[in-house]
């Protein structure tokens, strides 16, 4: 069961959603402290799982293309497969049986939870009477969900996550074609306003019943990245725990307009400039990992492809053993953690000298730098400076390493993707993507393998910056 703690995942320390049950009202801390979205620090140790269930959609977004059959796709939007709530169900329980992490079901599509609401609202509720403690969690546009936020509030779902990208209808014109409202269809600058005013109802009346509400914002230069400080200051006014700042998914392939229009995304260093910005607003989620409609597992990994209907028994029985020995550990595990985060934030901000810089974190999960380089397929990105280490996102990579080579172009991808890093901390790496990583300017060590991540970078950074004689009397 140790093991699980160390499997695919992310690790992360840092951020406004990072607060444990020292920074945070016990009552709110325990709505939170299972919930790998709401709660940077639980994401080491929780998983979620989204179940397909509500394809039908109200408004159309220039981001967005629902694919059905795309396994290798990770995006929202992108389902394997449809489910029905019934099925749903089967896939529930075996994921639980199979994944002691799980402690989330969320529905965010592919389509809109709240606009599909007889599916989603059946879904939940015949998970709730197999497994009554699991976290119920849905997203929505907000279009139709100020239709359904008492059955919402009555049926004990706690978290919703809501996709906000404008407060100007002008700037929505630039981002929604369409919506579906009232049965009818409604374009341009009407449907913007509609759809803006409803969404700002929807904050309300959530908060009015003391829902926890998530806002996600997708990053588009140009468009709308600087009214998105705008954004941030009405979800804020308005209630909102968290707000999530997204890049904009981008690529021809995908078929959606921006992609075939060749708008762009923002950069990891863009979108980190904005979230920078943003620190003194609402409390901002960075350890997002913008999942399929059909995810399963830790944040960033995606087990969802082992539960899929053709790969399942006709019926599965519920045992909640494994989920419940799974806790027990980790309410031991997470407590090291936390003491081990606070010891080294408060080692690097304890030095009389020393830059802000960057540090990648090659991370199986569990919160340890125990990952080999080249099979990683994303970075944890963090903040080491006279604030402490700090959490700040993440840089998504194509593995390099594949049965003990690995190709040239590939390695000069990772290297790209690891802009702005000064080093890279890891289980191990070899000396050919070492030295290439060091004629970059990047710095890679294995010398902090299996260490507590945020211990590990605190000792790096205190190797490189104390002042001698602070090294003397450590």
């Amino acid at each position: 069961m140790r093991e699980a703690l160390s499997g695919g995942g992310c690790s992360s320390s840092s951020c406004g959603s990072s607060d444990g049950a020292g920074d945070l009202p016990p009552e709110l801390w325990d709505r939170i402290k299972d919930h790998p979205c709401y709660s940077e620090e639980a994401h080491h140790y929780f998983a979620r799982m989204h179940v397909a269930v509500a394809p039908a959609c109200n408004i159309q977004c220039n981001y967005c293309n629902r694919k059905y059959d795309c396994a290798n796709e990770s995006r929202p939007g992108v389902v394997s497969e449809k489910l029905t709530p019934e099925q749903a169900l089967g896939k529930v329980i075996a994921v639980a049986n199979e994944v002691p992490q799980f402690s989330v079901l969320g529905i965010a599509g592919p389509g809109d939870s709240a606009y599909d609401w007889r599916k989603t609202k059946a879904t939940f509720e015949l998970v709730s009477r197999v497994i009554p403690d699991v976290k119920l969690c849905l997203s929505s546009n907000g279009l139709a969900l100020p239709d359904h936020v008492d059955e919402i509030a009555g049926m004990n779902i706690d978290h919703v996550t809501l996709t906000i990208n404008m407060v100007d209808p002008e700037v929505g014109t630039k981002i929604y074609p369409w919506i579906f409202h009232r049965g009818k269809r409604w374009t341009g600058l009407d449907a913007a306003k509609i759809l803006h005013e409803r969404q700002m109802e929807s904050l309300d009346l959530l908060k009015a019943r003391d829902i926890l509400v998530k806002v996600n914002s997708v990053m588009i230069p140009g468009i709308n990245d600087e009214h998105l400080i705008e954004v941030n200051k009405v979800v804020k006014g308005k209630g909102a725990f968290l707000h999530n700042i997204m890049p904009l998914i981008s690529d021809p392939a995908h078929g959606t307009h921006f992609g075939l229009t060749g708008q762009r995304g923002p950069t990891a260093m863009e979108l980190k400039a904005l979230q920078d910005r943003l620190e003194d607003g609402t409390k901002l989620m960075r350890h997002c990992r913008q999942c399929r409609a059909d995810a399963v597992g830790l944040l960033g990994e995606d087990r969802g492809q082992e539960f899929n209907l053709d790969l399942r028994p006709e019926e599965v029985v519920y045992d909640p053993s494994q989920r419940e020995t799974y806790r027990e550990i980790v309410a031991v595990e997470r407590g090291e953690h936390v003491a081990v985060r606070k010891a080294a934030s408060a080692e690097v901000s304890g030095l009389q000298a020393g830059a802000s810089v960057l540090v990648a974190v090659a991370t199986r999960g569990g919160g340890r730098i125990n990952q080999h380089f080249g099979h990683a397929t994303e970075f944890q990105v963090y903040e080491a400076s006279a604030k402490g280490v700090a959490f700040i996102g993440h840089r998504k990579v194509e593995q390099y390493c594949e049965g003990g080579w690995g190709e040239d172009a590939t390695l000069d991808g990772v290297i790209a993707a690891l802009e702005g890093v000064t080093v890279v901390l890891c289980a191990k790496i070899g000396d050919c993507p070492k030295d290439s990583l060091t004629a970059a300017g990047i710095e890679a060590t294995d010398e902090h393998a299996y260490d507590w991540i945020e211990a590990g970078i605190a000792a790096w950074y205190a190797a490189r910056y104390a002042p001698a004689e602070q090294l003397l009397t450590a």
